[in-house]
C-alpha cells in the first residue's frame, strides 16, 4: 500500500485520484471605501483645474464634516447648470468616461470601478452660484476641495422626501453628528409646510437632538414659537 502523505486536510492525504484544492489566487478584495475616496479626489482635481465652481455633496461630503464613512455606490458633486458642459469636458479630458442619464438633472460617469453623479439640480433645484458659495473648503482624505455646508446637506435630504421615499434612517445620525453646525432655524422656516420634514423635527425634538428653540423662527403671522408650541409675542 502506498505510503499515506501529509497534507493541507488536517494532515492526511486526499483519496486516491483526487487532489487537494489549491489556495485562490489574485489580489485582495477592493476596499470600496477608498476606492470612492480615490475618484472622489481624482474628480475634484480634475474640476479645480478646469475652473468652474463646484462643491462636494452627498455622502462623501458628510464624511468630509465628521461623518463616519457609509458611502453608498457613487460620489456626487454639484455644479451650476451653466458649468454643465465644461465640467463634463474636464472630466472627458482627463480620462473619465461620462454619459447622459435618463434623469434630466445629472451626469454620470465611471472611473476606477465607481460611478460618479455630476449633479446640476439639488433635490429639484438648481444648483446656484449661492449655494456653492457656501461651501466650505476641506481636506477630503489629504486632497482640499470645496464641501457643501452640514445645512445645505441636510437641506437636500429634507427636500428629497416623499411618500415613496421617507427613510430618517440616514437622516438621524446626521443630525445627531452634525446639530452644532447646522442652522436649524433656517430648515424650519424652508420646510415646518411639509408633513414628511416636518415629522422629523418633531422626532428630533422628542429624542431630544434639537431643542424647539434651535428650529424656533417667525411663524407667518411674525410671531414666535415657545417650547411648548404655543405662540407668544416675540421679546
Amino acid at each position: 500500500m502506498a505510503a499515506r502523505t501529509s497534507s493541507a486536510l488536517g494532515g492526511v492525504a486526499p483519496p486516491e485520484g483526487l487532489t487537494a484544492p489549491a489556495p485562490a489566487e489574485g489580489a485582495l478584495p477592493k476596499d470600496h471605501t477608498q476606492a470612492i475616496l480615490e475618484t472622489t479626489k481624482r474628480v475634484a482635481a480634475l474640476l479645480k483645474r478646469s475652473g468652474p465652481p463646484f462643491a462636494l455633496a452627498g455622502s462623501v461630503a458628510a464624511f468630509a464634516h465628521g461623518l463616519p464613512a457609509r458611502f453608498q455606490h457613487d460620489t456626487d458633486f454639484c455644479v451650476r447648470p451653466e458649468d454643465a458642459d465644461q465640467a463634463v469636458k474636464a472630466l472627458e479630458d482627463g480620462g473619465i468616461a461620462m454619459r447622459r442619464a435618463p434623469e434630466d438633472w445629472l451626469v454620470k460617469g465611471r472611473s476606477g470601478g465607481e460611478e460618479i453623479d455630476l449633479i446640476f439640480e439639488l433635490a429639484r433645484r438648481p444648483v446656484g452660484t449661492e449655494l456653492l458659495e457656501r461651501a466650505s473648503v476641506k481636506a477630503v482624505d489629504s486632497v482640499w476641495m470645496p464641501v457643501l455646508s452640514p445645512t445645505d446637506l441636510m437641506d437636500s435630504r429634507l427636500a428629497a422626501l416623499c411618500e415613496h421615499y421617507c427613510d430618517f434612517g440616514d437622516l438621524l445620525p446626521m443630525a445627531r453628528m452634525l446639530r452644532e453646525q447646522i442652522d436649524w432655524a433656517r430648515l424650519e422656516r424652508d420646510h415646518r409646510a411639509q408633513p414628511l420634514p416636518d415629522a422629523f423635527f418633531h422626532l428630533l425634538e422628542r429624542l431630544r437632538v434639537i431643542e424647539r428653540t434651535d428650529v424656533a423662527g417667525a411663524d407667518a403671522t411674525g410671531e414666535g414659537v415657545t417650547a411648548e408650541g404655543a405662540t407668544g409675542e416675540r421679546t
